[in-house]
This record gives C-alpha cells, structure tokens and sequence, in this order.
C-alpha cells in the first residue's frame, strides 16, 4: 500500500478553553479528495489553519512523507496551496499583477502563464481591470486561478465555491479531480454537495469530547 503523504495522529485542538476535536487520526493519500465536514463552530477552519502551519494552537503529531512536520516544513510548504474562506488577494492591484506577484513567490515554477490562467477561470481580457472594480464572484475567480498556476501537490481549500456560480462550480470540481487523479491531494471545506466520485468526509463532530 502507498505510504500516506500526511498523517494526523491524536491531533487534537481547543478554543477559549474549549475542545474543537480530539483524538483526530487521518491519512491523506496522493488521489484523495477529503471533505472536512462539520456545523459552523466544529473547528473546520482551525483545522485547515491547523494544516497550514498559520495556527500552532493544537497537540498531536502532523507528519508530511513520514517524517514530523517540525523537520519537514520547509518542504511541506514548498508543495502546498492554500486558499481562504477570503480569496486573499490585493483590491488595489489587476487580477495580472496579483498572479505575477503569486508567480515571484513561487519562483516561477508555474505550470501556465497567467494569462492562461486567467483564460482558464473565465476572467480573459480582465487581466489589467482593478479588483477592488470586479464583482466578489471574479476576485473569487481570480484567488482560483491560482490553482492553474501552482505545482503544489497539497491543495487545502476554506469554501472554495463560495460567490461562483454553477458553471464556475462544475470547473473547480472538474479541476481538483483532475489534480487527484495526477498524484496530487485536496482538502476542503464546503456547504456545497460535490459531485466527485470518490470523495472521503471526515466530520469533526465525531471526534470532539466534553470535557466534564
């Protein structure tokens, strides 16, 4: 059997003295796309921050290709994409100047020119437009088209649909099986009823604990 490409063991996370999950245990393979499930307050996204190294508020051990995160995060990162519930991007700047700025971060290793990219998410000929004059569904477009450029194997995504539409949906969801099914992994959250075969859920409220 494949070895995982991230481990979760006992992971486990509290807020304001309050337990989020415990005793959380998962393995992530290269094809997976996993749903964090979960009622809003079920620490789905503090899971995903978890991930990401932006939060350091949990105990339990995180392992990427076997070895602990803390020796191996340079190169954890290296290969991992996040995007937020917020599409973290610049109003002031183009959807060009965003994506270039995406690109100098990344050194250039981008698997398509922005304006492929751009092209890719439905947003041709916006390349030059200021975000802060694009609708939420485009600057949500624009954070997506991010997707098109990285070579990052992890893809952790907070409600990735929200603010596009239907045929933006069926697009996303063509892409990140596509991604899977080239040795890559997805996380995700989202109200959304995906239409992928093959997708794992893991609901938080199964591991979370009362403390007494």
């Amino acid at each position: 059997m494949a070895n995982p490409l991230i481990q979760l063991e006992a992971l486990s996370c509290e807020r304001d003295e309050r337990v989020l999950f415990s005793g959380l245990d998962l393995s992530v393979f290269a094809g997976d796309v996993i749903q964090i499930e979960g009622p809003n307050g079920s620490g789905k996204t503090t899971l995903l921050r978890v991930l990401t190294t932006t939060s350091a508020d949990f105990s339990g051990e995180i392992r990427w290709l076997g070895q602990p995160l803390s020796k191996a995060r340079l190169d954890y990162l290296n290969n991992l994409l996040y995007i937020g519930h917020l599409p973290g991007i610049k109003k002031g700047l183009t959807p060009g100047e965003n994506l270039r700025w995406f690109c100098g971060l990344n050194q250039g290793h981008q698997r398509m020119s922005m304006e492929e990219a751009l092209a890719a998410v439905g947003l041709a000929g916006y390349e030059d437009v200021p975000c802060y004059q694009l609708s939420a569904g485009q600057n949500r477009r624009v954070a997506l088209a991010r997707l098109y450029l990285t070579p990052a194997r992890v893809w952790i995504l907070d409600e990735p649909f929200t603010a596009i539409d239907k045929q933006g949906v069926a697009n996303l969801e063509k892409l990140m099986a596509e991604h899977a099914a080239g040795g890559g992994c997805v996380l995700l959250t989202t109200h959304q009823e995906l239409d992928l075969a093959g997708v794992r859920k893991v609901n938080l409220l199964g591991y979370r604990q009362v403390r007494s």
